[in-house]
């Protein structure tokens, strides 16, 4: 079986996430367990799992942790030609 070209990475050491940002993350995941963790501006419960680990991310980008730039969201508008059908 052919190997992949970056499967080889295991021991290099180079990590996607900082410490951090896993520790803040578990922090969130930890207070989403106990219903004690609220979003932002409306100050709601946090029910999703996803929503408590955005959550835990954006607190660990804030205090300057090592984390990835966010992925732009393809739910908008999709962009159109701008040239004229004749």
């Amino acid at each position: 079986m052919a190997t992949r070209k970056g499967s080889s990475r295991k021991g290099t050491g180079k990590r996607k996430y900082g410490k951090k940002a896993s520790s803040k993350v578990e922090k969130a995941m930890h207070e989403k367990k106990r219903g004690t963790l609220k979003s932002g501006k409306s100050g709601k419960k946090v029910k999703s799992r996803k929503q408590a680990i955005a959550i835990g991310l954006s607190e660990a980008r804030r205090s300057g942790g090592k984390v990835p730039k966010k992925k732009s969201s393809s739910s908008g508008r999709k962009k159109r030609s701008s040239g004229k059908k004749s």
